[in-house]
């Protein structure tokens, strides 16, 4: 079978190399017809793992008390804050803002309720509510109320009171969740036990759907978004302005995607052939292999593009790695050449081509397959942009050893042999001395490994997890800014936060309420309002003040900024009432009486309809050099447990400071305990390559100690370990096991001519070395 496969493989490549390189002209032709429909993805899904409970939960909760899809624009004026100038700036920058398509509504300093500017009475909330738009309003005690109230200090306005914010809210996109949740609802069922052929084909339908809708959204998105800058442009010669918020981060997100894309493969492409040039000085063998990278890099842009298959930040660096990789196995390819070449002067170029290949072969593909392996590794990470690129790479590197054992090989047939000697170069008397070293001084050698990989064990204990997201971005860019100064002057960035529940003893007060709820009637006209007081959780005032017990211990966190809750309306209206915190009955009235606009703003987001469940919402300082995710919320959750007595299972936390913590957690866990069984599957195929464990015991100890090195390196220089990083580990194993592969085989071929291993050793550095 072999045999018959490998005749086939010589008769179609190097007997008829003109048939060979059609195949590929057609491959690539028919691949590079869907290059065009490549497409970029940094939607916020790509920040959180795919199956995390913990992003269903989400998004049933912000379905309920409002999401993340919305703009921030933070503006600073050059005049002050109450001037005429600046108020009629900000009311149409605000108007020219509401009349784009999909924006539900604007929250700025001139639409929001006043309450003490000057102080509404309790019962004249619903007729006394004014705005800065209010005629007569006071607006040194607006400025006041916004520096200083429970709602708007540190949201609306900053300390010193030069910047303030316009929350640019969308409309609630119904389509977009209806795909999304019927697309997750199937994947569940698929990944049960009882899934059909029929539920398999349906999610694949509305996988479909879904793409296609969301690469509409975030088309619709980018216009908005440009549209939003737009606008801005005209009002900058009045204020300084930077925009925020996730849909403006997803839309330059892929603009950064395109020019790492741009930038990177370009690049790699012109080191690349400025290397081949200073160590081959040939044409050919700078034509060659730059021709072999491009053909498979071609192939798989369009593959991509083929199968609708998204690339997202993560995955952006797969052209330069894979060309990498590439130009690594075609420069093993001339290396063996040269040295047949050199070898057998004389030789028919289509004999020196075959040779060539039939001892490459083997080798050559093992190391496609262990490459492999190691890239396999992303894929247990949970995350889908990380398993993509895991996913991509794989199918890169195949299509990468499949294409250019046929481009390569039927191209070189066409040219005549070099003349011998051609092949040496200075980069031989380099690893020639390498060589030498090893040979006087191997126990040095070895006494370094030992100690190498005591100091990598100390340093891969000393990995953190833990990163701001803002470092992300460079200090110039426009998220970079507005991130930092919502963070440091506006009550700090990522959100979190915390839903508690009823526990279970008020559940079975409930059932025995229903049983008694018809065995008496009040005419009393407040009988509604009262009953719902009763039998509410949360909105009366023993349950309250254990909120506010919650909300302040928060408040006094350093790594958390601005604090939302129910809490938050008790506070005003304490001092609205003089410093008297209302009872049950002020309670049954301030529900009744306020009007729907403050509902909005001190109700809706933090307590449900039925006053059973509360949302305590918080942001964290990014900035805070001690900020430990993590660490935080086990903290928060202790407190409420062991010191304020909240059943356990009455507190969940949310947001995507949880989603983005669970997504880090899951780096850790897949990179350091993932990666003992990815090397015992690459030990494994060394056994059977190379048939001793020896030599796959010796082939695999460097591997270790390249890939423990790179994760202590960051460990002690204190990189943490993200998206972007976990990669690093995969890389540096994939193509450290290439190298170790085609030199043990080397090794093997020639100690049965040699007989003896440092001679043989000397040998390998100056030839298969120079690779």
């Amino acid at each position: 079978m072999k045999k018959n496969l490998s005749d086939i493989y010589f008769k179609w490549v190097i007997e008829k190399p003109v048939w060979a390189l059609v195949f590929v002209a057609l491959v690539v032709a028919g691949f590079s017809y869907h290059i065009p429909k490549f497409k970029l993805d940094a939607s916020a899904e790509s920040l959180v793992l795919e199956n995390d409970n913990a992003l269903e939960y989400y998004r049933k909760i912000s379905k309920v008390y409002g999401s993340d899809d919305f703009l921030v624009i933070t503006y600073s004026p050059k005049k002050d804050m109450m001037s005429d100038e600046v108020l009629a700036d900000l009311k149409a920058l605000s108007d020219e803002l509401s009349k784009l398509n999909r924006i539900h509504s604007i929250d700025n300093i001139l639409n929001v309720p006043l309450l003490n500017s000057p102080r509404v009475e309790i019962g004249k909330l619903a007729t006394d509510i004014r705005t800065l738009e209010t005629p007569g309003v006071d607006r040194e005690l607006a400025r006041k109320e916004f520096l200083e109230s429970p709602i708007y200090k540190s949201l609306l306005m900053s300390p010193d009171g030069k910047t303030t914010i316009i929350r640019v809210n969308f409309k609630r996109d119904q389509r977009y969740f209806e795909l999304l949740y019927q697309r997750n609802d199937l994947r569940e069922k698929i990944n049960s036990a009882d899934f059909t052929a029929n539920d398999d084909a349906m999610f694949l339908k509305a996988q479909k759907e879904f793409r296609a809708y969301h690469a509409s959204v975030l088309d619709k998105e980018d216009h908005l978004i440009q549209a939003v800058r737009d606008i801005m442009d005209k009002h900058r010669a009045n204020a300084e302005m930077f925009l925020g918020g996730v849909p403006m981060i997803t839309t330059d997100m892929i603009g950064f995607i395109e020019h790492d894309l741009e930038t990177f493969g370009l690049g790699v492409i012109a080191f690349l052939i400025l290397m081949l040039s200073l160590f081959f000085k040939k044409m050919r063998w700078v034509v060659l292999p730059v021709g072999s990278c491009l053909i498979t890099v071609v192939v798989m842009i369009g593959f991509l593009g083929l199968m609708d298959w998204r690339v997202t930040v993560i995955s952006s660096n797969f052209i330069s790695i894979l060309l990498i990789i590439t130009m690594s196995l075609i420069i093993h390819l001339i290396v063996r050449y040269q040295d047949l070449n050199d070898g057998n002067p004389g030789q028919n170029q289509k004999q020196l081509v075959k040779q060539t290949m039939s001892f490459m072969a083997q080798p050559c593909f093992y190391t496609s397959i262990t490459t492999v392996v190691a890239f396999c590794s992303l894929l247990v990470s949970g995350i889908r942009p990380v398993i993509d690129f895991g996913w991509i790479m794989t199918l890169g590197i195949s299509l990468s050893f499949i294409l250019n054992f046929i481009f390569f090989p039927a191209a070189l047939v066409f040219l005549s042999p070099e003349a011998p000697g051609l092949g040496k170069d200075s980069s031989q008397s380099f690893t020639l001395s390498i060589a030498a070293f090893t040979n006087r001084h191997h126990k040095i050698i070895l006494f370094g490994s030992v100690l190498l990989a005591v100091v990598s064990a100390i340093g891969i204990s000393k990995l953190e997890v833990e990163n701001r997201f803002i470092d992300h971005f460079k200090s110039n860019t426009e998220i970079y800014k507005g991130m930092e100064i919502i963070d440091r002057q506006l009550g700090g960035t990522t959100p979190l936060n915390i839903v508690m529940n009823p526990d279970q003893k008020y559940f079975d007060y409930l059932k025995e309420a229903e049983q008694s709820k018809d065995e008496e009637a009040f005419d009393d006209p407040f009988a509604d309002e009262g009953d719902t007081a009763e039998i509410n959780y949360w909105f009366n005032s023993n349950m309250l003040d254990r909120v506010e017990k919650i909300h302040d211990y928060l408040e006094s966190l350093p790594e958390v900024g601005k604090v939302q809750s129910i809490s938050t309306l008790i506070k005003v209206f304490t001092q609205l009432d003089k410093g008297r915190k209302p009872d049950d009955y002020d309670l049954v009235l301030i529900r009744k009486l306020m009007p729907e606009n403050v509902k909005d703003s001190l109700v809706n987001p933090y307590l449900s309809k039925d006053a059973n469940q509360i949302h305590i919402n918080m942001r964290l300082i990014e900035s805070n050099p001690n900020l430990r995710r993590s660490d935080l919320i086990e903290k928060i959750r202790h407190h409420l447990v062991e010191e304020l007595k909240f059943a356990p299972e009455s507190i969940k936390f949310t947001g995507m400071v949880v989603l983005y913590n669970n997504m880090l957690q899951s780096l850790y866990r897949s990179q350091i305990l993932t990666i003992g069984v990815v090397f015992f599957a690459i030990m494994f195929m060394f056994m059977i390559l190379f048939k001793s464990f020896s030599l796959a015991l010796i082939g695999i100890i460097p591997n270790l100690l390249a890939a423990g090195t790179v994760l202590s390196l960051m460990g002690w220089l204190g990189i943490p370990l993200d998206m972007m990083t976990i990669t690093i580990a995969a890389i540096s194993v994939g193509i450290g096991v290439d190298n170790t592969i085609h030199y043990i085989h080397r090794f093997k071929s020639r100690f049965h001519e040699f007989g003896d291993y440092r001679q043989t050793m000397i040998y390998c550095h100056g030839s298969i070395g120079k690779a």
